[in-house]
């Protein structure tokens, strides 16, 4: 019987949580890890970096994000004044500060 357990943890919590798990040296340790690239999370994750994927500046992901922001934008009725090149200075803006988030 395999067992399967999740955690949502703070920033502030990552770093000593994945420095315990990489200190255990655990066989079937699968650690899936959502967040921009902070460096002390990427440093203390690389022993583990058997396979890694980064999809932070994938284009198709900055796609992705810039057409939710779009939807929200447009669709928001308190926006329906404003001039398009207004909102797509504040999708260009927003998209841009994601950070691929």
């Amino acid at each position: 019987m395999s067992k399967h357990n999740c955690y949502a943890i703070t920033s502030r919590e990552s770093p000593q949580l994945v420095e315990n798990l990489v200190d255990a040296h655990l066989p079937n340790l699968r650690i899936c890890v959502t967040s921009r690239p902070e460096t002390d999370i990427k440093t203390l994750l690389e022993p583990l970096s058997f396979r890694s994927v980064s999809l932070h500046d994938e284009r198709g992901q900055m796609e992705d994000i810039e057409k939710y922001i779009k939807s929200v934008v447009n669709k928001d009725q308190r926006n329906r004044k404003w001039k398009t090149e207004d909102k797509q200075l504040v999708i260009d803006a927003l998209t841009e500060r994601a950070d691929g988030m």
